[in-house]
């Protein structure tokens, strides 16, 4: 999925920030907070920014080569999602653990592939576990108090939905508390506002990159609240008669399903934000990010310049 070719930091200027210096379309940049740092993705390129406790900032550049991005599987609607968002789960945990050894002063020690393989389950595992079954077993669980739950599939449904949102809403305010974790939302919201500067073609500099908004439509709290919503769509059409072990294992089976409409109801908003219905969409996603995304410091942005520049740099040698 990745290649091995690895670029160290050359410290790149971006006169036009939004060209991708080809003639070729704008390039397209993403990212994701990491542990005193952060990680930009380009469409064949990554970058990973990270301040060690000496204060150095080092930068971590590779090109990308996903299966997704190859085949005419890989580009038709739902499976681009589910791909595009497994690619990035791995290229996420990858990142965390470059930062981590990093940011603790430590040698890199390159994970393999079993490593990585035992921590993409873990990660899936528990998620599934904690916002998809745990929900079920509530849900159920209410039958003994409130009968009518278990007698109407859409109010089973329903409320098992709003016990899933109950859930991840109370474990991001949990984890809100651990210094660790607001440090990395502070991350987050430097991540956004280089993103936002960088559309909006503005100079990449710390002071100019401030006055932009923390909170960004394609971010992944927003994705996580509207899979929360998909889920009660999709779960909704499932006979109510089905026994209770189908619906366990409905909750596993369908997700690729819900990922991949969630990935391109984000995808379809973010192309049409400027019009007024769809500010009025995306502004659940823009409430729930003010529990993820923290203001940061200077320091904090340049980082996250730092990698978005690298990312930017690298994507234009590779569309030459």
């Amino acid at each position: 999925m990745f290649s091995k070719r690895t670029c160290s930091d050359e410290g790149h200027s971006l006169s036009d920030p939004r060209s991708s210096g080809t003639g070729k379309e704008p390039i397209r940049v993403g990212g994701q907070a990491v542990i005193e740092g952060v990680m930009m993705r380009a469409p064949s390129s990554m970058a990973v920014a990270v301040r060690k406790p000496n204060g150095e900032i080092v930068v971590k550049r590779e090109d990308l080569t996903f299966f997704s991005e190859k085949t005419r599987l890989g580009k038709l609607p739902l499976v681009r999602g589910v791909l595009t968002l497994l690619s990035a789960l791995i290229l996420g945990i990858r990142a965390l653990n470059f930062s981590a050894n990093q940011a603790l002063a430590e040698e890199e020690k390159e994970a393999g592939p079993w490593a990585m393989g035992v921590t993409f389950a873990v990660a899936l595992g528990l998620g599934i576990v904690l916002f998809f079954l745990v929900p079920l077993f509530l849900t159920r669980a209410l039958r003994f108090v409130l009968p009518a739950v278990t007698e109407s599939g859409l109010l089973f449904n329903l409320v098992d939905g709003v016990i899933r949102l109950m859930i991840f809403l109370a474990y991001l305010w949990a984890i809100s508390f651990l210094k660790d974790i607001q440090r990395i939302f502070q991350y987050h919201g430097a991540e956004h506002k280089s993103i936002f500067a960088f559309e909006a073609g503005a100079e990449l500099t710390p002071d100019r990159v401030q006055n932009f908004s923390r909170l960004h439509p394609r971010c992944g709290t927003s994705f996580l609240l509207i899979v929360m919503v998909v889920s009660i769509l999709v779960f909704a059409l499932l006979p109510h008669h089905l026994p209770f072990g189908y619906k366990v294992a409905s909750r596993v089976v369908f997700i690729p399903l819900i990922a991949g409409l969630s990935y391109e109801i984000i995808r379809f908003a973010d192309r049409k934000r400027e019009s007024l219905g769809m500010q009025y969409f995306i502004k659940p996603g823009l409430w729930l990010q003010q529990m993820t995304a923290y203001e940061p410091s200077l320091p904090q942005i340049e980082v996250a310049l730092r990698a978005l520049e690298a990312v930017l740099a690298l994507e234009r040698e590779n569309r030459r």
